[in-house]
């Protein structure tokens, strides 16, 4: 995590919208004929993988950031009625075309941040009904940018189920999974773990189900409080490692995580994913240890964890930002932890590096040195943004 392997006067050779040869530009000839892009004398870097985003839902919470700046927590806001339920009211009661424009403008906006691949959950429809129109949604998205999407139907509790919870949880196994299964409508499955939410018990019901449909699975923990997330991770990642297939999972949050979890996690393949932005938004205090998962040798992943609640932004260049300020990472681990670990656990690492074989995804930035992305704090965008070899 410590060398981006930075090329001075560089040429990239792209074809078919993959990249064919990365070098600089003594040593690799420019075939006659073809179109040149001139960064003039810019930067140039894979595009950002943003791999934890809430990407569509209905209406906003501007009232509970407000709120929240008057004293009131995210807990108490919940309790009365605000919350994950809120926007479930909302998205509800959207048309499927609203929500398909929805998730066109937010990833329009994420390519004009530089993100060119995110990961979009669904959970804020919390029936199986409602989570298999988000799902069908995001592939709206699809035609913009490379979308990988996640089932998050264990986001929390909906009111029809308030008495029953073991029921929507058997919902969720019996029901939504096989159907999304069978549409072919997600990557991965993901679960909110948390006190007033799901737990561990019901977690392990429902992620084992997803791995034996051939999902990869992701999950909140340790969010609000240390509920021994990050060791019941390294758990799923140790089944996961038992299967076939390549597996990836992710722990998501892990802002209050012992040190304890972290070699754990390594030795199962767990990825951590740090969401700096859901801190700052929430005006709390306390950071993931950032520092010691990486001296833990854990590929360290950060996201927007973009959501109307408790991270209202899409910005990696502002991730990179508070990453830098509040987690203590290094340049040069923010900019990895942005593009290439994440491509790695969301596309198998076709995407988040400059490199031959992989897909030209790529960003120009009006800069002379790539530090000043982060450094101009929420100022800056790509002149040029560029999927598959086309701009976009």
């Amino acid at each position: 995590m410590r060398d981006v392997g930075v090329i001075e006067d560089g040429v990239m050779l792209i074809e078919n919208g993959l990249i064919q040869q990365v070098g600089s530009r003594k040593d690799l000839d420019i075939p006659i004929g073809a179109e040149v892009v001139d960064a003039k004398q810019g930067v140039v870097l894979p595009g950002f993988v943003d791999a934890h985003t809430h990407l569509v839902f209905g209406g906003n919470r501007a009232d509970e950031f407000a709120l929240r700046a008057e004293g009131a927590t995210y807990e108490q806001i919940a309790q009365r009625g605000g919350g994950i339920r809120s926007t479930m009211a909302h998205t509800r009661a959207a048309a499927d075309q609203e929500l398909e424009a929805i998730a066109v403008r937010h990833a329009t906006q994420a390519l004009s941040f530089g993100t060119t691949t995110l990961e979009a959950k669904s959970g804020y429809g919390l029936s199986t009904e409602h989570e298999l129109r988000l799902l069908r949604a995001v592939k709206a998205a699809q035609k913009t940018m490379r979308v990988v999407p996640t089932l998050l139907g264990a986001h929390a509790f909906p009111p029809e189920f308030q008495g029953d919870r073991e029921g929507y949880v058997a919902e969720i196994v019996e029901r939504m999974l096989p159907q999304v299964h069978r549409e072919g409508l997600a990557h991965s499955a993901d679960i909110f773990i948390e006190q007033g939410y799901f737990t561990q018990d019901q977690a392990g019901r429902i992620l084992g189900a997803a791995m034996r449909l051939g999902l990869h699975v992701h999950m909140h923990v340790d969010q609000l409080t240390e509920g021994g997330g990050g060791l019941f991770a390294a758990e799923i990642g140790r089944l996961a490692l038992q299967t076939d297939a390549e597996m990836v999972v992710t722990a998501d949050h892990l802002e209050q995580t012992a040190s304890s979890a972290f070699r754990p996690m390594k030795e199962a393949g767990v990825y951590p994913v740090l969401l700096p932005a859901s801190v700052f938004c929430l005006g709390k205090t306390k950071y993931p240890d950032a520092r010691g998962m990486i001296d833990a040798d854990l590929p360290v992943i950060l996201a927007t964890d973009f959501n109307p609640g408790s991270s209202p932004t899409l910005s990696m260049p502002f991730i990179m930002s508070l990453a830098m300020t509040q987690l203590r990472m290094t340049a040069e681990e923010a900019l990895i932890a942005c593009t290439a670990n994440p491509g790695a656990a969301l596309t198998g690492g076709h995407t988040g590096q400059l490199a031959p074989g992989r897909a030209a995804d790529f960003t120009v930035w009006d800069c002379k040195d790539w530090r000043e992305i982060p450094y101009w704090v929420a100022m800056v965008r790509p002149s040029a943004v560029y999927v598959g070899g086309t701009g976009v």
